[in-house]
């Protein structure tokens, strides 16, 4: 394997996207920057350390957007799903894929939509397998809808945060 290249096998949580843009930071910070992303698969190469500022966002394919992120002087690394990755050299001014407090506000409403979609479809699935002979099916079915659902309630905290913020500073 080539020591300029690394890739590490690791899973985040959808409602944890901040500890995975944290630990994409943090490698970048030790002198390896993102080159790829697969699901649960990433690859670095060797970089200055904190060379790039990772930043990650769940947005519905958009060119437009993706060239106003080339724009800023972003560069699209991949996108697993909805959820895209970009690198911009640190040595630029603050890179953030939020304007503003609404911004944050709609991301989070992204992923909870995502997560009642998914849940629901689970619960579903649960319930109807529960009536035929897929008992253990529905099982797992039901579990995936409690598990989705705890991660909405995740989600759904932050941004209760987040608008406790927004009546403070108005």
């Amino acid at each position: 394997m080539n020591s300029y290249i690394r890739k590490i096998r690791k899973f985040f949580l959808i409602w944890d996207f901040e500890k995975e843009e944290d630990w994409l930071n943090e490698m970048s910070q030790n002198g390896w920057s993102l080159a790829s992303v697969g699901l649960g698969t990433y690859s670095f190469i060797k970089a200055d350390p904190g060379e790039y500022t990772i930043r990650l966002h769940m947005h519905s394919k958009d060119d437009e957007y993706l060239d106003i992120m080339r724009g800023s002087g972003a560069e699209y690394i991949g996108r697993i799903g909805s959820w895209v990755y970009f690198k911009r050299r640190a040595e630029l001014e603050s890179f953030d894929v939020f304007s503003d407090l609404d911004s944050k506000l709609e991301h989070l409403g992204s992923i909870s939509r995502f997560l009642m979609i998914a849940g629901g479809v689970n619960l579903y699935l649960g319930e109807m397998n529960s009536l035929g002979q897929a008992s253990r099916i529905a099982w797992i079915n039901l579990v995936a809808a409690c598990f989705l659902m705890y991660g909405l309630g995740r989600i759904h905290g932050k941004a209760e945060e987040l608008k406790k913020q927004r009546l403070l500073h108005e």
